[in-house]
């Protein structure tokens, strides 16, 4: 199995828990939306990361950031097609609804969070590999 086949199934499988602990979090009262929407970027990240497994982290991170806030920003469009897909369950997890400036900081705060993660351990990764 090739090195990049490896990372992207990494990714898929971290994209499998954070949708797990998204959806937790918004069956709770405990955990505030503001880790929801941190745990969303980093799916974006996460997918991300998969299409670009060659590129540099940073790459991604900017690449999240920018799809985050585009999603963000598209909650101020009231187009009808766009309020009924925002209407059903997929609609609603993937896009949202109601433009908020906190969210901007949770998905920034988000991405940083799993692109250090993920750097530190791939960088760690590769340096055992050269021993």
């Amino acid at each position: 199995m090739s090195a990049n086949l490896k990372t992207r199934l990494c990714y898929a499988g971290g994209i499998s828990i954070l949708i797990a602990a998204g959806l937790f979090s918004r069956r709770t009262a405990i955990v505030p939306a503001f880790f929801g929407d941190a745990l969303w970027a980093m799916v974006v990240y996460c997918c991300w990361r998969i299409v670009l497994v060659k590129k540099a982290h940073v790459i991604a991170a900017v690449a999240a950031l920018a799809t985050s806030f585009a999603v963000e920003f598209s909650q101020l469009l009231s187009f009808p097609w766009l309020v009924r897909f925002r209407s059903t369950l997929i609609g609603h997890l993937l896009l949202g609804q109601g433009f908020l400036w906190i969210d901007l900081l949770a998905y920034t705060l988000g991405i940083t969070v799993i692109f250090l993660c993920t750097f530190t351990l791939f960088r760690k990764k590769a340096s055992r590999r050269e021993e």
